[in-house]
């Protein structure tokens, strides 16, 4: 007698003994964007209301200074003049991570992820809504520190998501929460019986 099929999209038991699946850690993805989000909404609404034709503000001895200033480029105000092509850029990044999280199951990856996707986000909402003019708008940097191109919030949280990826990458943890072939890897036991 032939068993009875599941109706298809419903998931299958785990096979006895299976090991059970990771939890997804979409919940993790969207808090961490949303408070990434929040910062670096309301700090450059701050700084815009609060240093807009005002001179910058020096702080703990000049390591710090906030200073407003609007950039049509990447980071570092790198490419001035392609400000179309890195909100194409953003919208696809933004895109990616939403498409990757259907297979999150990593606590570390959902934390790059989210701070990922709320730097872009962020850049992004300058990019389509301020002047000079829908999807041309100039990012608002605020934050400066010595030897260093002037930047955001976002900009800190998408530098912090990229060092997480490098670390994740380099311990072989992948997106879903399992190990790479080579992390998984250990090298042979000394032990006689092991070695057979």
């Amino acid at each position: 007698m032939r068993g009875v099929q599941a109706a298809p999209g419903t998931p299958l038991s785990p096979l006895p003994g299976a090991p059970a699946p990771r939890p997804r850690r979409v919940g993790v993805l969207v808090g961490v964007a949303c408070f990434v989000l929040a910062a670096d909404v309301i700090s450059k609404a701050v700084v815009v209301g609060r240093l807009a034709g005002h001179p910058p503000i020096r702080l703990l001895g000049g390591l710090l200074t906030l200073t407003l200033t609007r950039n049509g480029g990447a980071a570092f105000s790198i490419g001035t003049s392609m400000t179309i092509l890195f909100t194409v850029i953003a919208l696809g990044v933004v895109i990616y991570i939403l498409r990757a999280a259907r297979n999150l199951r990593s606590i570390g990856w959902a934390v790059a992820l989210g701070l990922l996707l709320g730097g872009a986000v962020g850049n992004l909402l300058d990019r389509i809504f301020r002047a000079p003019g829908p999807f041309e708008g100039h990012v608002v940097d605020w934050i400066e520190l010595p030897h260093w191109p002037v930047f955001n919030l976002a900009d800190s949280a998408i530098t912090c998501a990229a060092v997480l990826i490098v670390l994740l990458a380099l311990r072989g943890i992948r997106v879903d929460g399992t190990r790479g072939a080579h992390a998984a890897d250990s090298p042979p036991s000394a032990h006689p019986e092991n070695s057979r």
